[in-house]
């Protein structure tokens, strides 16, 4: 568990599958993910696209797993021969592939209920049937998330560096509400239960360089809030113009609001409305 006097972890997301890359398919995942993040006062901090290649599966998760940041990794965990992610995972990690007992079981129970649908016997030792228990080889020391459409489970592990990696499919329907038992199981004390707002200002006839100085004394000055910037060079009702500002807590934004509108006082600028967003 995260020490309170510790800066929350940065959170990630892993999107696996020449199908996004190629434009087959949509991500859906990345605007779901901040979504359910948001809905409990967390953000995403960064997100990888990589598609169905080992090496390269096996460089992104090695890079999770040493980032200290909590990371979900969306498809390439069936047991078909474009799925990788369980092996690659497991090499990044430098341990064996192991059936998982509890895995085992769910997946069991999963084609008896199948057989059951079809009206036709259970049948363990059917070359399909054994097949299908590949989905439940994780990494030694895997933990399993539960998977409350199908019961075929998704796994966790932790990487020696302090990084969590959780794997849910690629399917919406089974990922999201994976995602979902993830954070409310394992990261509740994470939750922010304060909103978060931001407070900005148009500044006109300046450039992103010249005011680095001041968004880096700001956050400084004020811990708890984070100062951005977004250039704009063809804005239909502003034109060229930087949107500046502090997002954080209400009590943050309101001490740090005040500093920033101070600090663009010896730049000369010329400032348009004010926002605020929560």
């Amino acid at each position: 568990m995260t020490s309170p006097h510790l800066p929350r972890p940065e959170f990630g997301l892993i999107i696996v599958g020449d199908e996004i890359l190629s434009g087959k398919r949509a991500d859906k995942h990345m605007p779901k993910t901040i979504e359910l993040l948001s809905a409990r006062g967390l953000s995403l901090d960064w997100a990888d696209y990589v598609g169905d290649s080992p090496d390269r599966i096996t460089r992104t998760l090695a890079r999770a797993f040493e980032s200290h940041s909590i990371v979900f990794s969306c498809g390439g965990i069936g047991a078909t021969p474009d799925d990788h992610t369980r092996q690659c995972a497991a090499r990044a990690l430098g341990v064996d592939l192991v059936l998982h007992p509890q895995a085992e079981l769910l997946i069991r129970e999963r084609m008896q209920d199948v057989a059951k649908e079809q009206g036709v016997p259970y049948e363990p030792e059917r070359h399909d049937n054994v097949h299908r228990l590949n989905m439940g080889v994780f990494p030694k020391g895997a933990q399993i998330i539960p998977n409350p459409y199908n019961k075929i489970p998704g796994f966790s592990c932790y990487g020696p560096a302090g990084g969590a990696v959780h794997f849910v499919p690629g399917f919406p329907v089974m990922a999201w509400p994976m995602i979902e038992w993830v954070l409310d199981t394992h990261y509740p004390h994470l939750f922010q239960h304060e909103a978060w707002i931001e407070k900005s200002v148009i500044v006109f006839g300046s450039m992103e360089a010249t005011l680095t100085p001041l968004m880096e004394s700001l956050e400084r000055a004020h811990e708890g809030i984070k100062v951005f910037s977004l250039p704009s060079v063809d804005h239909p009702q502003y034109g060229r113009h930087i949107e500046l500002g502090v997002k954080g807590s209400p009590e943050a934004v309101a001490r740090a609001y005040p500093d920033l509108l101070l600090g663009l006082k010896p730049f000369g600028v010329e400032l348009g409305p004010e926002l605020v967003r929560s």
